[in-house]
């Protein structure tokens, strides 16, 4: 097969590789730094600070030490295992049972949060497949393919700041509108491929005040439908065409708001979920998703 002459300029890597290094080795460190043991007791009085009932035990600094590393695909048991070699090794704290491990984990709140105001920000969705050990699921739900649908809105630095999950019929549209319209105050530009081109996302985009830079489709009329802030996003593309308006509109910027998320977590935390029912299918993607984004943020600290 010819290749494919890449139209523009040379594609310049301007990243600063000594600080990206240094990021990456401090992720690694994330993984083995007992830092809960450090927080423990102020988190724990904290937490039980007029609970009635039985005191919590355990702090969430080491349920999120721990839920990172069960996206990485440690089973629960395995957990309790390198909790009780962290106990032998320092100070002999109680050690967590691996059913009191996945009760934490699941009830763990995993939410995103926009890094900044006037962001660049861009949608897609991708899947994630189903082992064979969940193949009933399949035919339970009467799916053919089988995966879990992950629909995303992410910036331009390749932070994850919302999300929503569904089966494969997850409708990309509906959910990027309500990612869209749950951070519309942090929005300044939304980034979307051709399947975004619709009335409903311009006209929303219009009244929140956000730049929409959605690919229009070929056969798009210029009349757009009689959507007025559709129709001047299409007379302008069509006017100067595609190259040179992904140029102006910085188009290709929609890149590392989502695939490069994607292909980040994918490679790190893998892309088969393993839970044999839908919420937890659903559980276990959103964890994916979430643990990446704590260890991305764990290697900017202190840089």
């Amino acid at each position: 097969m010819a290749k494919t002459k890449r139209w523009g300029k040379k594609y310049l890597d301007n990243r600063d590789w000594k600080k990206y290094n240094a990021e990456l080795i401090k992720r690694g460190e994330y993984y083995i730094n007992p830092k809960f043991l450090e927080t423990w007791n102020v988190e724990i009085k904290e937490m039980n600070k007029g609970k009635i009932g039985q005191p919590f035990l355990y702090p969430t600094s080491l349920i999120i030490f721990l839920a990172v590393l069960s996206a990485k695909g440690f089973d629960f048991r395995s957990l309790e295992g390198i909790i009780t070699i962290f106990s032998k090794k320092f100070f002999n704290f109680p050690i967590i049972s691996f059913s009191q491990i996945r009760r934490r984990i699941r009830t763990l709140s995993k939410e995103f949060i926009a890094k900044g105001k006037n962001l660049i920000v861009g949608s897609d969705g991708t899947g994630l497949k189903i082992t064979n050990r969940g193949e009933w699921i399949r035919h339970k739900w009467a799916i053919k393919r089988g995966w879990i649908k992950v629909i995303i809105l992410g910036d331009v630095e390749g932070n994850i700041i919302d999300i929503r999950i569904g089966d494969e019929d997850a409708n990309e549209n509906i959910a990027a509108r309500d990612m869209i319209l749950a951070n519309n105050e942090e929005i300044n530009k939304f980034l979307g491929d051709g399947l975004y081109d619709t009335k409903e996302n311009f006209r929303l985009l219009d009244q929140l005040g956000i730049e929409p830079v959605i690919k229009i489709r070929k056969n798009a009329s210029k009349n757009a439908g009689g959507c007025v802030p559709r129709k001047k996003q299409v007379q302008e593309y069509k006017k100067i065409g595609y190259k040179k308006w992904a140029k102006n509109k910085k188009y290709g910027l929609r890149w590392p708001t989502t695939e490069g998320i994607f292909s980040a977590v994918k490679r790190i935390n893998g892309e088969i979920l393993k839970a044999h029912t839908k919420k937890g299918l659903y559980d276990e993607a959103q964890l994916k998703f979430w643990a990446y984004q704590r260890i991305k943020d764990a290697g900017k600290e202190e840089i």
